[in-house]
Order: C-alpha cells, then sequence, then structure tokens
C-alpha cells in the first residue's frame, strides 16, 4: 500500500475538471503538491483553496521545451499523476484536423513528453511512482470519436510497456480508465451518458487506486466490463453492435 502523507506529487493537468479533483484530494489525504497546466491563473486559485501549500509551476505539454523547463522548476517529486487532456467529439465523416492532432499531440504525445522527463529521474533513484490516465474508451475504437480514442489507447499501451519494464523494481506505475466524468470536455458531448460520475467520485476511485499495489483500474465497473469484454468480440460482432452502419 502506498503512503500519501507528506509525499511530494506532480500534477500534470491540475488546473480543471478531474485534475483538479484529484489534486483536491490527494491535498485532503496529506500529500504535497507541485500543479501544472497552462493557466498560472486557474493553478494559482487552486494553490490558495487547497488545505495545505501547494507550488505553482506553468507548463504546456504540447511544447517539449516548456516540459523540460518545468520539470527542472519542479524539483524533487515523489510521484506524477498525467491528467492533461483535451476532447472533441467527432466521426470521421467531420475530420477536424486540427483538433483530432491536438487530441493525439496532448493526450498521447504529451503524456511522453512528461514521462521523458520523470521515467529516467525515477530510474536512476530506483523509486517512484508514475500514475497515467486512460479511458474505457481506450479499449477499442469507437463511432464518432477520432483521435480520442486512439489517444488513450496509445496512453494505455505505453503505461502497460512501462508497467511490464519496471515491476519489481522501486519504480511503481499505474493506470486508471474512467469512464464518463462530468467535466467541460463531457459537456460537449449530445448524447447521454451512462453511469456519467461527478469529478469528486472520480478522484476518490483514482487516489484510492493510486493507495493500492494494482496496476490498472477500470471504473465505473459494470460499464467497464462492457468494454473490456468487446475487446473479444470478433469484427463480425463488435461493429454490428457498438458501430452499426448508416443508413
Amino acid at each position: 500500500m502506498t503512503e500519501l502523507i507528506g509525499k511530494r506529487y506532480w500534477i500534470v493537468g491540475a488546473s480543471e475538471g478531474l485534475g483538479r479533483a484529484v489534486a483536491e484530494r490527494l491535498a485532503t489525504m496529506g500529500a504535497q503538491l507541485v500543479l501544472s497546466a497552462r493557466s498560472t491563473e486557474r493553478l494559482e486559485e487552486l494553490a490558495e483553496a487547497l488545505p495545505r501549500r501547494a507550488d505553482v509551476v506553468a507548463m504546456d505539454v504540447s511544447d517539449s521545451a516548456s516540459v523540460k523547463a518545468a520539470f527542472e522548476q519542479v524539483g524533487q517529486i515523489d510521484g506524477m499523476v498525467f491528467l492533461a487532456g483535451v476532447y472533441w467529439p467527432q466521426s470521421a465523416q467531420d475530420w477536424n484536423a486540427e483538433q483530432v492532432e491536438a487530441m493525439c499531440d496532448i493526450n498521447f504525445t504529451g503524456a511522453a513528453r512528461v514521462l521523458g522527463q520523470v521515467v529516467p529521474y525515477f530510474v536512476e533513484r530506483d523509486a517512484g511512482h508514475i500514475v497515467m490516465t486512460g479511458s474505457l474508451s481506450g479499449f477499442r475504437g469507437l463511432p464518432g470519436a477520432v483521435g480520442y480514442c486512439a489517444s488513450k489507447a496509445g496512453v494505455m499501451s505505453l503505461a502497460e510497456s512501462l508497467h511490464a519494464d519496471l515491476r519489481g523494481t522501486g519504480v511503481k506505475v499505474q493506470l486508471v480508465n474512467p469512464g464518463f466524468v462530468r467535466t467541460r470536455l463531457t459537456d460537449k458531448n449530445d448524447f447521454d451518458m451512462p453511469f456519467i460520475k461527478e469529478p469528486e467520485a472520480a478522484a476518490r476511485e483514482i487516489v484510492e487506486h493510486m493507495m493500492s499495489d494494482g496496476f490498472a483500474r477500470s471504473f465505473p465497473l459494470l460499464f467497464s466490463w462492457l468494454f473490456r469484454l468487446s475487446q473479444f468480440l470478433p469484427e463480425e460482432l463488435y461493429y454490428p453492435l457498438f458501430a452499426p452502419k448508416k443508413r
């Protein structure tokens, strides 16, 4: 079981939504935090509202120089939680190149940029805690989710590879795959979102997982079974069920 009290965690993507809720939850659990996102103003507001002092380091995960400079400023940390992400719902017929590239560049490549600084640091120390945020949508391609599904699938695969390499060392790697969480991102959806969770409830799930010894947690549990079982369906069954042909 991982002890959080007194440990210093770098929260990447802390200014809004789920990232903000996770930061609030970790602070109440006794962790010391470094908050990063693009908006210094939003980070400062969050830092002032937390029950204990937190450091603020602005960073743009789409910019390698910004990530490197931020990591140097962050200093010594015991863990990193990657929650940065963008989302625009769209089908292939409505492909928006700028938005699709942004989802891939921030959600997946942004994670790789941050890990490029954090992983060597933790490996050298043989100590550290890495938490990545995937999605139930990353288990298999879904209609109306061009870019997002692919970016989250990449994050999930990257976390699995890190875990494969680092298990048995002093570096702990974990993956969380949330379903729908009520944020400014999911507010863009114009369809019903089953089992949608408030950010605070999702943050409790994530922090509970961080304290456990398991690698991956997908939630809500019942909803996650649908996506996990879909991986075993042959194409002849999967696509008619999840993506019926348009008439």
